[in-house]
């Protein structure tokens, strides 16, 4: 299926805004023209709906925002209020966060230690302190945050042994599916049916949601 390039909006430079074959995305089917091999890796319910992925925003919003993101993107802790402050104040956004470690393999212990809080229910607190700082993390650095946070020690060191075969599992499909987007680094989105690769301004993100509202209609 082709890929299109959307006409009515200037990418920044760092983002070159594309639109998903109409229909693909209700059709239940996520294709994308250089996609994977592996058909079964861009199904819908592995992008959009798989359960081992945190979602913030409204769960039962009539859009989705998929981010791809690496807590070492000093790119991706800049949006993150940005994006939050969209999506709370549209209301109907599903924001489905998914952990990309790229940057080294502190990042992919912090993205493992984010997935196993998700066990006691600290996701969120786990991913926001790791997010809101602007130093470069380490482990010992990305302890002292977490447990800051509420986060429950003894208990993340149990899970990310307990669970260790299900968190790498997600951060391989989540790869994967990156991969067969053609995403080359964080953050990246998929909004609705448009494919974003890189960082939009406040304006521009509540730009593409109202389109892709109307190309959900269409």
């Amino acid at each position: 299926m082709t890929v299109f390039l959307k006409k009515g909006l200037v990418p920044t430079r760092r983002a070159a805004l594309t639109l998903i074959g109409a229909g693909a995305l209700a059709a239940g089917g996520i294709t994308l023209a250089h996609a994977a091999a592996d058909d079964q890796v861009l199904t819908e319910a592995k992008v959009l709906r798989d359960p081992d992925v945190p979602v913030a925003g409204n769960p039962d919003g009539n859009i989705s925002i998929i981010e791809w993101s690496d807590y070492n993107c000093p790119y991706c802790r800049k949006l993150e209020p940005e994006l939050r402050q969209v999506v709370q104040d549209d209301g109907k956004v599903r924001l489905v966060m998914k952990d990309w470690p790229i940057l080294g393999p502190v990042s992919v212990t912090a993205a493992r230690i984010a997935l196993a809080a998700k066990y006691q229910d600290k996701y969120h607190p786990a991913h926001d302190a790791m997010m809101g700082v602007s130093s470069r993390l380490t482990e010992p650095r990305i302890n002292e945050l977490l447990a800051a946070a509420g986060v429950d020690m003894d208990r993340l060191k149990r899970d990310l042994t307990d669970h260790a075969r299900d968190i790498d599992a997600v951060l391989k499909r989540n790869n994967e599916q990156a991969e067969a987007f053609g995403f080359r680094g964080t953050p990246s989105f998929i909004v609705g049916k448009y494919r974003v690769p890189g960082v939009l301004s406040m304006a521009e993100f509540e730009q593409v949601i109202a389109d892709a509202r109307k190309a959900k209609m269409n």
